[in-house]
């Protein structure tokens, strides 16, 4: 049998696959929670990462589910890829995952058990670095891959971080590069290197667990993470949660140094012009800015980086603890201010 590449399979990839954040509010508009649930600290209102349940004073509850198609060839990448992306929500509430049910759809039909197989190895792979069980699961045959986790975690109510609760003045941290959405389409199209793609898996493997760390550091207000909306669709949840607006400068956002290159060329899936449509007039950009490094803003991350919100007198011990966790991009890319909820890049 010819090997099968995954990324064949599949009409997109990673989270790039996600439905663009204007079509889904127009999907989810009359389907928010109308009951009054008391213990529910996180729903669906604030369009935040992960649902959070107090059980009592001192836990509570964070429960998320994500999966996706595959976005490499490689199974067991593909596998950590999905599981390190699922787990990253729990962290992106400050939480603590305790365990995970696998999602697996396959066209059993068409791949090898043994890909399969290598696929959920991937992802067992992941949750034991994350020192949790794969403890069950569902599966189904479906025309495309697909795989992902439900992951649930724990955290202390008082250490919940929402992507509301950010402040005025406060300072704005990016954990990760980006361009994880221009080099899966350079390996797509068979340009992309050796380097170029152990740089891919490096940053969509590698767990976000630092954010219960940056719970616990006085100071941190908001916390989320950047996948398929791209860097501007995450924020603007932040600046419309919070009622603030970002000011963002260019020249201090971090980008992976393989995908540069590919992003000045125009490289990026289709998801890109679909989030710069849902961004509407609420992202404006300075006169100057080059069109790929706007584009390279909505570019959607795979198992992207932590976005932080903190005030300004702790924004250098949050750098240490990211760059401490081994995130070497860590960098202040902004600010938040009393202004319209929105975004301007400078």
């Amino acid at each position: 049998m010819a090997e099968i590449k995954l990324t064949q399979l599949s009409h997109g990839g990673g989270c790039g696959c996600k439905i663009a954040p204007a079509v889904l509010e127009s999907i989810l508009s009359t389907a928010r929670e109308k009951m009054v649930f008391p213990q529910l600290l996180v729903g669906t209102e604030t369009s935040d990462d992960a649902a959070v349940y107090r059980l009592n004073d001192q836990q509570a509850i964070v429960a998320t589910t994500d999966f996706f198609m595959p976005i490499v060839d490689d199974a067991f990448d593909f596998g950590r890829i999905a599981a390190t992306n699922a787990l990253s929500d729990i962290y992106a509430m400050g939480g603590t995952p305790i365990m995970a049910l696998a999602i697996v759809g396959m066209p059993v039909n068409v791949l090898p058990v043994e890909t399969i197989r290598a696929i959920l190895d991937g992802g067992q792979a992941v949750c034991a670095e994350a020192g949790i069980p794969i403890a069950g699961g569902h599966s189904i045959d479906s025309p495309e891959p697909i795989y992902g986790l439900v992951a649930l975690g724990v955290v202390h109510p008082d250490q919940l971080k929402r992507n509301c609760d950010a402040r005025d003045g406060d300072v704005l941290i990016m954990g990760k590069g980006l361009g994880v959405g221009i080099l899966a389409q350079a390996m797509k199209k068979g340009v992309l290197d050796e380097a170029g793609y152990q740089a891919l898996i490096a940053s969509t493997t590698q767990l976000n667990k630092v954010g219960a760390t940056l719970a616990g550091l006085p100071g941190v207000h908001a916390l989320t993470d950047v996948t398929g909306f791209g860097l501007l669709g995450h924020l603007l949840e932040i600046c419309k949660g919070s009622g603030l607006q970002a000011q963002l400068d260019m020249k201090h956002i971090p980008v992976l140094k393989e995908a540069q290159h590919f992003a000045e060329q125009g490289y990026g899936p289709g998801a890109i012009e679909r989030n710069q449509a849902s961004f509407g007039q609420s992202v404006r950009f300075a006169d100057g800015i080059p069109e790929w490094q706007q584009r390279l803003l909505a570019d959607p991350q795979t198992s992207g980086g932590l976005l932080v919100s903190v005030a300004a007198a702790q924004a250098d011990a949050v750098l240490a603890a990211f760059h401490a966790a081994g995130f070497g991009y860590a960098a202040v890319i902004g600010t938040l201010q009393q202004g319209p909820a929105g975004i301007v890049v400078a």
